[in-house]
């Protein structure tokens, strides 16, 4: 097993301090441009080629996006400062840069970002400043997802232009569980909300099924088809409820030669993406034609993420492969269950660990005990985690003297 680590940037203009070793070693400097660990390789031109044909919705009123496209996506933490809660933009900079070169793209203001912590200037300013660190990266194609998840339909559509005005390619949109009592069931009162956002909102709009943060609110497999077909503007789905049957039964609709040219979506280069909300079913959804995940699990281990991702979907071409993403699924499956149990606060206490940010959720939300975080770093599941997606890191390109 490999020592345990921490990896840490700098704040100093043109410099980035990695640690890779013990726990506690002085930090190597060396020039932006060298860092391996810090700025890996931006991902192959065929990727980037796949996020950046922007696509242009068939109404005067709706933005020039970057279509989605396949893949690992991160609901990117917000990070805050540690006296006052207002944004600490520097580390969420370097964090976005950080899983971004990995592959991962980024999505905003949704449940691990703490969105109904924010504001809607703090949702623009996240937005913007993913924007800049993408475009100051070469990855001005990446396409940026951005949560527009509030307590009314009225103010969802209001997050969504402001989303598209500060850059946002893509809205996700979850049903608030205030009012869950009289909404779960309601299929005639769910279907009218992401209806009517999605003819509103003036960029795509992704279905957020979430029944843990939506007071049980829980979309069939049946209502979510409905929507695909009938609301052009609709994107894809997450599904956090971590159902593999429903995504099964979505992505087979959506994967149907037929569906496409029947039922084209607005926006003239995007498809309908299924996506789980969790990573303990990578491989086996892909078997089933889903399109990966928005994974919390990409934030500590982008690159394990994308390899697992890859493998599986390289598997369904080459057999060979199998052995590998089956490992590789076993270890992500048990981390992503292991971690999960300790939530946004269990997640900032590694990231933390790990590269040196991460602080303290916006309260009322606690942050995590310092006797359960140690437990979560030491954790076998956790450990064996970091020991792959550090040999990854090291596998890119990363200097063996580090």
């Amino acid at each position: 097993m490999m020592n345990s680590t921490a990896i840490m940037l700098s704040t100093r203009p043109g410099r980035t301090d990695c640690r890779l070793g013990p726990r506690s070693p002085e930090p190597l400097s060396y020039p932006v441009e060298d860092c391996k660990l810090c700025f890996k390789n931006i991902p192959p031109l065929n990727l980037l080629s796949s996020m950046a044909a922007s696509g242009t919705n068939d109404q005067s009123h709706t933005a020039v996006t970057r279509p989605l496209s396949p893949g690992i996506y991160a609901p990117i933490p917000t990070f805050f400062q540690p006296e006052s809660e207002d944004l600490d933009l520097d580390a969420f900079e370097k964090h976005v840069l950080r899983t971004a070169l990995a592959g991962v793209r980024p999505v905003l203001s949704g449940s691990m970002s703490e969105a109904i912590h924010l504001s809607h200037d703090e949702r623009s300013k996240l937005i913007k400043t993913a924007r800049k660190v993408l475009d100051n990266a070469g990855l001005d194609k990446m396409p940026i997802i951005s949560g527009v998840g509030a307590g009314s339909t009225r103010e969802c559509i209001e997050f969504a232009n402001e989303a598209a005005e500060a850059g946002a390619d893509c809205a996700i949109a979850i049903c608030s569980g205030y009012f869950a009592g009289a909404l779960v069931g309601n299929k005639k009162a769910l279907k009218a909300f992401w209806t009517e956002i999605s003819q509103e909102s003036p960029i795509p709009v992704m279905i957020y099924n979430y029944p843990g943060a939506a007071g049980g609110i829980n979309l069939d497999s049946d209502l979510i088809t409905e929507l695909a077909v009938e609301c052009p503007n609709l994107v894809g789905v997450k599904l956090t409820c971590g159902d593999v049957g429903k995504l099964t039964r979505v992505a087979a609709t959506v994967s149907d030669p037929t569906f496409s040219p029947n039922h084209p979506r607005k926006n003239r280069d995007a498809q309908f993406l299924v996506l789980g909300g969790f990573t303990d079913f990578l491989l086996p959804g892909a078997y089933v034609n889903g399109h990966g995940a928005i994974t919390g699990l990409a934030n500590v281990a982008p690159h394990t993420l994308v390899k697992l991702f890859e493998l599986s979907e390289g598997s369904k071409i080459d057999p060979k492969l199998l052995g590998e993403a089956q490992r590789l699924q076993g270890i992500v499956a048990r981390a992503d269950a292991t971690i999960a149990k300790s939530s946004i606060a269990g997640t900032k206490f590694l990231l933390d660990r790990l590269y040196g940010y991460g602080g303290n959720p916006r309260r009322p939300l606690p942050p995590i005990e310092p006797a359960a975080g140690e437990a979560l770093w030491e954790h076998p599941h956790t450990r064996a985690l970091v020991d792959l997606e550090l040999s990854l890191v090291q596998a890119s390109g990363l200097p063996k003297n580090m």
